[in-house]
C-alpha cells in the first residue's frame, strides 16, 4: 500500500508539471501584441483562455512572417526543439506568402507554399507532435454592391489539399471567416477590425483604417471559430476545451461583444448655452452639443453637476453622453417638446411620443457616469388608486388632472383618458395616424431611452428614474453592454419597465439595480403576426450580478417572444420582494420559439406570486392580481398548431434558493404545445404549494427540495417523463 501510494503521488507530480503544449505559428493575425499596440490584437492571444489548466499555449506567431521567412529566421527550430509527443502544433499562414514583391517572404502557392507546409507537418510528426493546419483569415473588402471579396487566390485551397493528402485536421478559418463577415455587411464586419478615428488610442492618433489585423472583438471571433474547428473534430485536444461556469456550455461558447471607444474631446453642455435651473429649457444647447461632437468625428458631451431641464434629444455615433456625479437631467413635463413618431410599442408598429432620448439607425454610442437621469413620468403615467393609500390619492387628485367614470384611475389629462378608451390607441395597423394619435396624446406614452437598430452600444454608472413608460428600451440593436446601471420607477408605474431588450443580439447586462412598477430585466422580441414577420429573436444575452428590488418579474422572458429568444445566460442574480421571480410569459398567437436557456445561482426573497414560472395562459395583467400565480386554473383545451403556436423548450435551471412564495414552480403548457425538456437542479424553495405542472412533457428536477408552507398540495396534470429527484 505505501509503494502504491507512493507511485500515485509520483504519477500526479509528473502528470502536473507536464501539461500538453499547444504552438501557434503563423502571422501578424494570429501574433501576441504588447500593450503599446493596444487594440489590435492577434487571435492567439484570446485563445489561451479557451482551455483548462492541462494545456499550455504557446504562442510563436509573429507579425509578417511566411512559411519562409518564420523558418528562415529560426522562429520554428524554437518550436521544433520543445515539441513532445502529444502537443500540437497549429499552422496558420498565407497573408505574406503571396507578397510577390518581398522574396524574403514570398513562396508560391502551389510550390514553395505547399512545400512548406507539408515540411512543417512532417517534421511535427517525427517528434510525435500533431499538426492542426487552418486556411488564412479573410481580410474585410467588399465590393461596391455590398458583396463580400475574396483577397487569398490559391492559398486557402493548397492548406485544404495539403490537410486532406497528408490526414491532418483542418480548420478553414477562410471559409468560417467569409461566412461571418458576408452576414454582417461592410459596415457590420468593421467590428472585426482596426477602425476607430483619430484621438482615441496612442498607437493609432491619427485613426485607423486596417481591415486585416483584429480588434479585441475580432481576435476572439476568429480564436472561437478555431475552438470550435477542435471541438468538432475528433483529436484529444477537445477534451482539455474550458467548460464555462453554465455546465453545457463551454467558455468560447458565451456571447461575445463588440465595445465601444470614444475621443477624448469633451463637449461641455454649458459652453453652448445650457443653464443649471428648475425651469429653464436647454434642449437647443444639449443637442446643439452633441451634432458638433458628431461632426467633429465624436467625444464625450458632458452634462456637469447640476440641474438641466431639456426636451427629447437625439444621440448620434461616435458620441459618449456622460452624466458627471451631481448631474441630474430632468426631461420637461411639456407633452410640445415630445413630437409623435413612427416607432414601435410593445411589439407592433405604433404612432407615439418621441422617448426622451433617441438613437435610430447609429453606431459606437454611450451614455456613461454618475448623474441622474428623470424622465418626468408622472405628467403622463395613470395611476390606479388601489395602488395608493388614501391619502396619496386624495393628493394626486387635488394636483389636476381627470378621473376615469369609475373613479378608480386617474389620468394627468382628458387627451390620456380619451385614449384610454380606445382599441388599440396609436397602433398603425388599427388605422392610427399623426392626426388621429394627436387626440390621444398623452396616452401614447413614450419610453425615455429608445435605441433604435444602433449597433456597439455602453450604458454605464447612470441611474434612470421615474420614466413615462419603460426606462430603457434597446430594439433591434446589437452588442450592447450594461454595466453598473441603476433603473428605478414608482411600484404603482403601469408599464414602467426597467430595462426592455427586444430582438436584440449580444447583449450583456451586468452589475445592475431594478427597482420598478413592472417587469425589471425583460427579453422580448415582437408581438404576433408582426413579429413573426420581422423574425429577429433576442439572442446570445448575458444577465449577470444583477438586483431586482421589485416588479412584476425578476428576470422575464414575454409575452411579446414571437420572434423567438435564445441563447439566455444568467447568473448570480436576487430577486428581493418582485411578484414573480424567473418569469417566462406566453400566449396562443404569440407564435415564436423560447429556446436554450441558462440560468444558475438564483436567491429570491418574499415572491407574491410563482418563484420560478412557465406560462403559456398570461393574460396582460399583473400576475398577482390574476391567475397567474397558480390561484385560478383556465379553461385547458387543445388547438391546431399553427404558426401563432408559441414553444418553451430546453431551458436548464440550476441552483435556486427562494424564501417565502405563493408557487414554487408552475409549469402551464398548452394540450397541443407542452412545455417540454426543461431541467431543474438544486432547488431549496418555500412556498405556500411546491408546484403545478399542466401539460408538459420531459421536465427533471434534480436535487429539488421544497418546504411546503400551505395547504394545497402539488399538482402533476397531464404530465409525460416528470422525475422529481430529491436526494
Amino acid at each position: 500500500m505505501k509503494y502504491l501510494l507512493i507511485l500515485c503521488l509520483f504519477f500526479f507530480s509528473f502528470t502536473a508539471s507536464e501539461p500538453i503544449h499547444v504552438f501557434l505559428i503563423g502571422d501578424s493575425t494570429m501574433a501576441d501584441k504588447v500593450s503599446a499596440d493596444f487594440p489590435e490584437t492577434g487571435w492567439g492571444m484570446p485563445f489561451a483562455s479557451f482551455f483548462n489548466e492541462a494545456i499550455e499555449v504557446q504562442n510563436h506567431a509573429y507579425n509578417g512572417r511566411s512559411t519562409k521567412s518564420f523558418r528562415r529566421e529560426g522562429r520554428w527550430a524554437k518550436v521544433f526543439n520543445q515539441i513532445k509527443k502529444g502537443d500540437y502544433v497549429l499552422i496558420q499562414f498565407g497573408h505574406n506568402d503571396a507578397k510577390v514583391s518581398d522574396t524574403s517572404r514570398y513562396a508560391s502557392a502551389q510550390t514553395d507554399f505547399r512545400e512548406n507546409l507539408i515540411r512543417y507537418v512532417h517534421e511535427t510528426r517525427s517528434k510525435g507532435g500533431i499538426p492542426i493546419l487552418l486556411t488564412p483569415t479573410q481580410r474585410r473588402k467588399f465590393d461596391s454592391t455590398g458583396v463580400f471579396v475574396d483577397q487569398h487566390a490559391d492559398y486557402p485551397a493548397v492548406v485544404r489539399e495539403v490537410a486532406t493528402a497528408e490526414k491532418v485536421l483542418l480548420i478553414d478559418i477562410e471559409k468560417e471567416s467569409k461566412k461571418y463577415m458576408a452576414a454582417e455587411g461592410p459596415e457590420g464586419a468593421k467590428k472585426m477590425f482596426l477602425h476607430y478615428p483619430a484621438g482615441i488610442f496612442k498607437k493609432f492618433s491619427k485613426g485607423v483604417a486596417d481591415d486585416t489585423h483584429f480588434s479585441p472583438f475580432g481576435a476572439k471571433k476568429i480564436a472561437s471559430l478555431v475552438a470550435e474547428g477542435i471541438l468538432a473534430s475528433n483529436e484529444h485536444l477537445r477534451s482539455f476545451l474550458q467548460k464555462s461556469s453554465f455546465s453545457q456550455k463551454y467558455v468560447f461558447e458565451l456571447p461575445n461583444i463588440a465595445t465601444t471607444a470614444f475621443k477624448k474631446d469633451t463637449f461641455n453642455i454649458v459652453a453652448y448655452g445650457a443653464q443649471s435651473s428648475a425651469n429653464r429649457l436647454n434642449t437647443i444647447a444639449i443637442q446643439q452639443a452633441i451634432d458638433i461632437a458628431a461632426k467633429q468625428g465624436g467625444g464625450v458631451v458632458r452634462v456637469p453637476a447640476g440641474f438641466f431641464v431639456t426636451g427629447a434629444i437625439t444621440l448620434r455615433s461616435n458620441i459618449n453622453f456622460h452624466l458627471d456625479a451631481g448631474a441630474v437631467l430632468q426631461f420637461s413635463a411639456d407633452a410640445v417638446q415630445y413630437p409623435l413618431v413612427r416607432t414601435n410599442w410593445e411589439g407592433v408598429d405604433a404612432i407615439r411620443a418621441q422617448s426622451p432620448i433617441t438613437a435610430i439607425g447609429e453606431r459606437n454610442i454611450a451614455i456613461t457616469g454618475s448623474g441622474i437621469i428623470d424622465g418626468n413620468g408622472e405628467a403622463w403615467r395613470p395611476v390606479k388608486k388601489g395602488k395608493l393609500t388614501p391619502g396619496e390619492w386624495d393628493k394626486l387628485v387635488r394636483s389636476g388632472g381627470v378621473l376615469d367614470d369609475k373613479k378608480d384611475t386617474w389620468y394627468p389629462t382628458e387627451r390620456a383618458l380619451k385614449g384610454s378608451k380606445m382599441d388599440q390607441p396609436g397602433v398603425i395597423a388599427a388605422g392610427f395616424n399623426e392626426a388621429k394619435a394627436e387626440e390621444i396624446k398623452e396616452f401614447l406614452r413614450p419610453n425615455m431611452i429608445s435605441l433604435r437598430e444602433c449597433e456597439q452600444i455602453l450604458l454605464e454608472g447612470v441611474t434612470f428614474q421615474n420614466s413615462p413608460a419603460w426606462n430603457v428600451h434597446p430594439l433591434l440593436c446589437k452588442h450592447l453592454t450594461v454595466e453598473n446601471i441603476t433603473v428605478k420607477n414608482p411600484w404603482f408605474a403601469q408599464n414602467g419597465d426597467g430595462i426592455d431588450i427586444e430582438s436584440c443580439e449580444y447583449v450583456s447586462v451586468r452589475n445592475s439595480r431594478f427597482d420598478v412598477g413592472d417587469d425589471g430585466i425583460c427579453l422580448k422580441s415582437g408581438k404576433d403576426a408582426e413579429g413573426r414577420k420581422r423574425g429577429r429573436p433576442s439572442a446570445h444575452i448575458t444577465i449577470e450580478n444583477c438586483v431586482v428590488f421589485h416588479g412584476h418579474g425578476g428576470v422575464v422572458v414575454g409575452s411579446e417572444m414571437s420572434g423567438g429568444v435564445h441563447d439566455l445566460f444568467v447568473s448570480n442574480c436576487q430577486f428581493l420582494g418582485t411578484d414573480v421571480g424567473l418569469r417566462f410569459k406566453t400566449a396562443r398567437g404569440r407564435g415564436g420559439v423560447v429556446e436554450n436557456i441558462y440560468i444558475q445561482d438564483i436567491s429570491m426573497k418574499n415572491i407574491s406570486g410563482e418563484a420560478i414560472l412557465f406560462d403559456m395562459y398570461y393574460q396582460g395583467k399583473d400576475p398577482v392580481a390574476t391567475f397567474g400565480n397558480g390561484g385560478e386554473t383556465p379553461k385547458i383545451e387543445s388547438k391546431p398548431v399553427d404558426a401563432g403556436t408559441p414553444q418553451f423548450k430546453n431551458i436548464f435551471v440550476d441552483r435556486v434558493v427562494a424564501k417565502g412564495a405563493e408557487t414554487g414552480l408552475l409549469v402551464r403548457g398548452l394540450p397541443e404545445m407542452p412545455i417540454h425538456h426543461i431541467q431543474l437542479s438544486n432547488l431549496d424553495i418555500e412556498a405556500k404549494q411546491s408546484y403545478r405542472v399542466i401539460e408538459a412533457t420531459d421536465i427533471q428536477l434534480t436535487n429539488a427540495h421544497f418546504t411546503q408552507t400551505g395547504d394545497k398540495k402539488p399538482e402533476l396534470i397531464n404530465v409525460k417523463r416528470w422525475k422529481l429527484n430529491a436526494q
